[in-house]
């Protein structure tokens, strides 16, 4: 008789709505060692993350600096919040 065990599935949640989910359903936002804020979309870079849901409402609309900012343990720049946006537009838009 062969026991099956289930593999783990890390969850993460989305800093824009509070809800828990697989990792592979988010976006990895990235605070970056040598500075500024990125997309990860491997999920592998290193640095401080945070997640946003990958589709719906929450993905850029609902999305808050502080939220992020608090995620992040750092403050974001006005210009590298508005480039984070901009990335994010973009990778949501491909998916």
């Amino acid at each position: 008789m062969a026991v099956l065990y289930k593999r783990h599935v890390p969850l993460r949640t989305c800093v824009a709505c509070g809800k828990k989910m697989e990792k592979e359903e988010l976006v990895r936002l990235v605070a970056l060692p040598e500075e500024g804020v990125g997309v990860d979309v491997s999920g592998k870079s290193p640095g401080r993350g945070a997640y946003v849901c990958r589709e719906g409402e929450c993905t850029i609309d609902s999305l808050q600096k502080e939220k992020v900012d608090s995620a992040l343990r750092r403050l974001t720049t006005q210009q590298e919040w508005l480039a984070l946006i901009s990335l994010m537009r973009n990778v949501t838009a491909t998916r």
